[in-house]
């Protein structure tokens, strides 16, 4: 074929560096995301933010200057460390922040104060004024002003929070009952206190059934292979019984109406019976095309049980793989974490402090400022999935080794490093590149999120329709581009091309393989869904025999949700590894096969199960009469069977 004649695939032989203008990019992006963190921390923001600020604008713990048509502006704050707000339990929920008076203080209340002399004599002993500024301790209880300028007592008990020096009320009961008003569905507020103390009393229980469910899922990833046949007859048993009790039920209910409308012969009767028609030819319609797609796909079928077997191998020569998920986790934390900072930063950034209608200070952004928080939110989009996207490239570039390795026992010491080794010295520009691409998709349907929500109270049907459809097709491509980006990284790891050129490669490849790899993908998320399930279930399962020893049943609920939300987002991470490394060895596959025949000096990289497999089709295929030649030779089961 043409194709082959320009360009072989040469597995692991040469290593050239890939995309280096990306790469490029990609550190002049992060450069510009380092300048916004420091042009935050110049401007004062960090000093802001980490020390507090009063409601006159000036930073705790420094000397301030003053600022133009405000009281109490450009004091000496030196020894007042700790912002204290004078009602901490007025929040608004619309803006997001706690509508009362902050004043600086030397010290927060370690006791509660019931009143004003208890305030009073709280300023006396430990030298902290917990009024605004004007006031004197002295005047506290003489002077008319103090109901509107001193706390609204009883003053709580309040300790500073670590690194950000602000005086919160040690019991959160106030905050508490702030969240409760976000969950106004609760009426009864008892529950609430129940379910939560329940969530605190039964922590042991939830800590251990969150471990349970990572020892479940690392089990699972070993038994995979050797259940994935039983998977697949449960899948196939529970499709048939579905559709046809689905057809069945259709047609009965046509025949029991038909019985009964031939006494009343109404209009509505009529048109019931009429749908039910419609209906049952439908489903049967339905159910006959799914047979006829289980009849073709029953030969790709052994295709992904061969790769599941062939994955459980992978993992137990790659052990490191499964401990592949913790490390893109962990530094997805540690950037979102930055991330949040620096949005906080800017948050309060802002050089002009504003009065507002209460005459009190705000930090408004000005001019062009406004815009960082769009380059900031692009690169939250951009480097998160160019984490995930090298997480894809080290799990491809650790399963090609393995796969075109002929010797298992000449494998590196561990293939997941050299894998992370070459990402790092040759193709770190592919994976910006890569990620760039998804993060252009997702940028607009965000925004179109957006819109849609903004548009949620106004009743224009067909442009709410309309954005739906957009955000539809968004969502779509995005999910395409990610399956080709990964089969774009693997077809890079293989050859060491650039990205367009692996893109392009992979997709040639996929085309000719579209019934095995609609088989691979139905069949092969579906086991893996079975997976989650059961892992679910199992935990759900060990929580309700642990939780039993509480009568009270409604206290169980926040913990079974909790542990099986984990145990979820646990499975999900493990099996989608699982899932990568399937592709992965599906596309090493179908390059095996297109370029090789078995012949010396052409000899298969793959495994004996597949080869079993491969054998299996060539011997269909002889049998199907088709065994000319030139099919017999050159083994083309990529082709050939898919004309079954």
């Amino acid at each position: 074929s043409h194709k082959s004649s320009k360009r072989e695939w040469k597995p692991l032989e040469d290593h050239s560096c890939t995309d280096v203008p990306w790469l490029l990019l990609f550190i002049l992006f992060c450069i510009g995301m380092g300048f916004i963190c420091g042009f935050s921390i110049a401007t004062g923001a960090a000093a802001r933010l980490l020390s507090g600020y009063d409601s006159y604008g000036n930073i705790c713990g420094q000397k301030n200057v003053k600022v133009e048509g405000i009281v109490n502006s450009g004091l000496d704050l030196t020894h007042k460390k700790y912002v204290f707000f004078l009602d901490p339990c007025n929040i608004d929920l619309v803006h997001q922040k706690i509508k009362s008076i902050a004043l600086c203080v030397s010290a927060c209340p370690r006791k509660e104060l019931k009143t004003l002399a208890d305030i009073q004599k709280f300023a006396e002993t430990n030298g902290s004024t917990l009024c605004s500024y004007e006031l004197q301790p002295s005047e506290y209880t003489t002077d008319p002003r103090a109901a509107k300028l001193c706390p609204k007592y009883p003053v709580p008990e309040s300790a500073p929070i670590p690194f950000f020096h602000r005086c919160a009320p040690v019991n959160i009961s106030c905050y508490a009952k702030f969240a409760e008003a976000l969950i106004t569905f609760v009426s009864d507020s008892s529950v609430l206190h129940r379910l939560i103390s329940g969530v605190m009393t039964s922590k042991e229980i939830i800590m251990g059934l969150c471990l349970l469910s990572l020892v479940l899922s690392m089990i699972l990833m070993v038994i995979i292979r050797y259940i994935s046949r039983v998977l697949v007859w449960i899948l196939t048993i529970l499709v048939i019984l579905g559709s046809l009790g689905g057809t069945g039920v259709l047609w009965w209910l046509y025949a029991k109406q038909r019985m009964s409308a031939g006494a009343l012969e109404t209009q509505i009767a009529k048109d019931n019976l009429q749908a039910l028609l419609i209906y049952a030819i439908a489903a049967t319609v339905f159910t006959v095309i799914l047979f006829l797609i289980m009849l073709i796909m029953r030969k790709r079928v052994a295709l992904t049980i061969a790769l599941f077997h062939v994955a459980g191998k992978v993992f137990i020569h790659l052990p490191l793989l499964v401990f592949q998920p913790f490390w893109t986790f962990f530094v997805l934390i540690l950037f979102w974490t930055y991330w949040i900072t620096v949005l906080l930063f800017l948050g309060t950034t802002g050089k002009h402090p504003v009065p507002n209608e209460e005459g009190f200070v705000e930090f408004r952004m000005a001019g062009p400022l406004k815009y960082m928080w769009w380059y900031h939110v692009v690169g939250l989009i951009w480097i998160s999935e160019f984490i995930l996207a090298c997480q894809q490239m080290t799990v491809a570039g650790a399963v090609v080794t393995y796969y075109f390795t002929r010797e298992k026992r000449n494998l590196p010491f561990t293939p997941i490093l050299a894998s992370v080794n070459r990402l790092v010295c040759y193709h770190l520009g592919t994976v910006a590149k890569g990620s760039f691409i998804i993060t252009l998709v997702k940028i607009p349907r965000m925004i179109l999120m957006y819109i849609h929500t903004q548009l949620k109270g106004k009743e224009n049907a067909c442009a709410r329709c309309m954005l739906k459809a957009c955000i539809c097709c968004l969502w779509c491509l995005e999910k395409c581009l990610t399956y080709l980006n990964q089969n774009a990284y693997t077809a890079t790891a293989i050859n060491s091309t650039n990205f367009c050129t692996s893109a392009k490669d992979a997709f040639v490849i996929l085309v000719e393989n579209a019934l095995r790899v609609a088989a691979i993908n139905t069949v092969g998320d579906f086991m893996l869904f079975l997976g989650k399930v059961l892992i679910v279930c199992s935990t759900g399962l060990a929580g309700i025999m642990l939780l039993n020893y509480q009568r009270d049943y409604t206290i169980w609920v926040l913990p079974l949700i909790i542990v099986c939300l984990f145990a979820f987002l646990v499975a999900h991470c493990f099996l989608s590894i699982y899932e990568m490394v399937v592709d992965v060895l599906f596309l090493c596959f179908a390059i095996d096969t297109k370029y090789n025949d078995g012949s010396p000096g052409r000899e298969f990289y793959m495994d004996k199960v597949l080869m079993e497999f491969v054998e299996n089709s060539k011997k269909s295929m002889k049998e199907a009469g088709r065994g000319g030649g030139a099919e017999g030779r050159e083994l083309k089961p990529m082709v050939g069977a898919d004309e079954e």
